[in-house]
């Protein structure tokens, strides 16, 4: 036994001498996952944040009103401002070294400790220009303070030079970076994106309404046919509130107008801007800052913004007396709004040194209360907002509490069939063969088809309105949506992947629209959702179209019925040729029409025409899905470019 621990011993021999201490900047190099989350391209752009960050807090301060951002051929990056300039003098501690260069060549050193020299800032821990500097190849940094120009180069953080006066400047203050980032650790095909940039660049503009931000790109890095520009100016009055009306300009909102404003946070603890909407048809977002650093994980700044909006809707709920007030939560008053908050705090505590997340325990409070306040006078000043967006949420929140995802209801269970959709008028007979559902557009036509229908072997279920674009929608939003939680329980065959054509509970899906641009809008917007969540159901030819009439012509007796203008106009020629008075009505909706004439025309499947939807062949399938994402996606400028390419050949509009 005494030999098998000897052994073992010598085998895995440990001592003082496998001990390494890394100094400098050392440890940037051996890890620089530590220091800004990876190699990858997210953290090569996190390079340029970092020395970003430094001229905003520059701006923050008031002592910067300006930074430009270039991005050069070789792939390198200048960025500058009119600041104060980085200190050049000899440093206490370290009298034969500036402290230009004792920031670039030490990690945790810098002015941001204390918070004498920035009340609030984005560069907090004293590593972000020092790991820049450590991971470039080449680093070339110009200091223009007191009327003379400074300038020192280095490599992989190593100085080249000692600190170099260049002369007097009288017309130039602040501090210029360049650096080009070291292939050894990003790789020899690491490059910036211009877009990436240019999105960074103009968002630190939103966040501080002071600034001015300018961004140039050398031409020959835009690949061809690139909309974005060789140069621009960012500044926005507005700050972030801008931002939200630029992003939700061309989207239906639940409310007319941008809640936003400023606050400060109690004791002087710091400050927050605000701003919120509510999107209708589009999926909302959350961004969130901290001293105009981006926390894409959130943090406690976003849960004191959501326990704010909540709080203030449930109390002007119950000031007016609503009683469904006490279902809503922060998910339905917040969950689906498009809003940007920007924080700044002093000493703000992140997690991870790439600062994803705010988790200062404070700021709940700061901005809860902070907020709630302002909303609340908002709220009450505008009565009939807050009434249309406190019906917003609260529809959400029935949404919320009725969503069922997409489960097997057999028809045969009594208990089962409770669970079907309230509006659902079933037929009677059990067995699937044979029956129809008409998803039909609207309550009143809902109304007039079930009076016009076969109760036997016809299952009627009215949708309100235009249902959501799944299109532009993420799977949670659409499967909290009632409209389509109602079809999915009423046909009872599952979704996506589970989606089971012979679970169907009808032979035919069969949608009922309007003969109107409306309608067919309606159409498209469910046939969107069958292709894209129902795919099976389209290949088995298990959906169908109607083709109800637009018009209806009558002499004396006789009446027909036209399905469109061109239809009408033929009718005019032929049934009714040489008569002189002619009466034609023009059907406003399924909903106006008698039921005895829906059925004639629409829904008797001895009389109706029915369109089958299909698809093309299969090897094809793969273009109706980018046609489809075209239409029907989240880029409203691919819609004009189709609509602008294909309205020369449009006859018979219906406006």
């Amino acid at each position: 036994m005494s030999d098998l621990f000897e052994n073992t011993a010598v085998a895995h021999d440990y001592s003082a001498k496998d001990i390494e201490v890394l100094e400098g900047l050392e440890p940037v190099r051996r890890r620089p996952g530590m220091y800004i989350g990876g190699t990858d391209e997210r953290a090569l752009h996190h390079l340029v944040a970092e020395i970003l960050d430094n001229s905003m807090d520059e701006a923050v301060a008031g002592h910067a009103s300006r930074i430009e951002l270039e991005l050069h051929a070789d792939g390198s990056i200048t960025v500058k401002d009119n600041g104060r300039g980085i200190p050049v003098d000899p440093h206490p501690k370290f009298p034969d070294k500036s402290a230009l260069e004792v920031i670039l060549t030490t990690l945790h050193s810098g002015a941001k400790f204390g918070g004498k020299s920035y009340e609030t800032s984005g560069g907090l821990h004293g590593v972000g220009m020092s790991v820049v500097n450590a991971l470039s190849e080449k680093f070339v940094v110009e200091v223009a303070t007191r009327k003379h120009l400074w300038r020192q180069e280095y490599s992989r953080g190593i100085p080249l030079s000692s600190l170099q006066d260049l002369g007097e400047v009288s017309n130039r203050r602040g501090t210029a970076i360049t650096f080009l980032p070291d292939a050894e650790i990003f790789g020899a095909r690491a490059e910036f994106k211009p877009e990436t940039l240019y999105k960074m660049a103009r968002s630190k503009a939103y966040l501080f309404k002071g600034v001015e931000i300018r961004w140039k790109c050398a031409p020959e890095l835009l690949p061809e046919g690139s909309e974005l520009p060789l140069e621009a100016s960012f500044r926005f009055p507005g700050g972030i509130k801008d931002f939200l009306e630029e992003t939700t300009k061309n989207q239906p909102l639940a409310i007319p107008e941008i809640f936003s404003g400023e606050a400060q946070f109690e004791k002087k603890q710091g400050r927050i801007e605000w701003s919120i909407t509510w999107p209708l048809d589009e999926e909302g977002f959350a961004r969130s800052y901290c001293n105009t650093v981006i926390t894409p994980l959130g943090g406690t700044h976003e849960t004191g913004f959501r326990n704010a909006i909540l709080k203030s809707l449930r109390n002007y709920g119950e000031l007016i007396g609503n009683k469904r007030i006490s279902q809503l939560t922060a998910e339905d008053c917040v969950g689906n709004a498009a809003f940007v908050i920007s924080t700044f705090i002093r000493d703000p505590q992140f997690q991870g040194q790439t600062k994803e997340k705010l988790v200062t325990v404070d700021t709940t409070r700061w901005v809860e209360n902070a907020v709630k306040d302002h909303f609340d006078h908002w709220l009450t000043g505008n009565p009939e907002i807050a009434t249309a967006l406190l019906e917003y949420t609260l529809n959400r929140a029935e949404e919320r509490l009725k969503r069922k995802q997409s489960k097997d209801i057999a028809r045969a269970s009594a208990t089962r069939r409770l669970r079907l959709p309230g509006k659902l008028s079933d037929c009677s007979i059990e067995a699937a063969k044979s029956t129809e559902i008409f998803l039909v557009e609207g309550d009143s036509a809902g109304g007039s088809a079930k009076q016009a229908r076969d109760r036997k072997t016809q299952a009627i279920l009215p949708l309100r309105g235009k249902i959501l674009n799944v299109a532009s929608a993420s799977e949670e939003k659409f499967l909290a949506n009632k409209e389509i939680s109602d079809m999915m329980l009423a046909l009872g065959c599952g979704i996506g992947d589970k989606c089971d054509p012979k679970k169907l509970r009808y032979e035919r899906v069969i949608i009922m629209t309007d003969a109107d641009v409306d309608g067919a809008h309606i159409a498209s917007l469910l046939i969107t959702f069958f292709f894209q969540h129902m795919l099976p159901i389209v290949t088995q030819g298990h959906l169908f179209l109607t083709q109800p009439p637009l018009y209806r012509i009558t002499h004396g007796a006789k009446s027909v019925y036209a399905q469109d203008d061109a239809h009408r106009e033929h009718l005019m020629t032929t049934e009714f040729k040489n008569v002189k008075k002619v009466e034609v009505s023009r059907f406003k909706g399924l909903g106006e029409m008698p039921a005895a004439q829906l059925k004639s025309t629409t829904m008797d499947p001895q009389k109706r025409t029915l369109i089958r939807v299909t698809l093309p062949p299969a090897e094809e399938v793969k273009d109706v899905s980018a046609f489809v994402s075209r239409l029907m996606g989240r880029k409203p400028e691919e819609r004009f470019a189709f609509i602008q390419q294909n309205a020369p050949y449009a006859k018979d509009l219906d406006v």
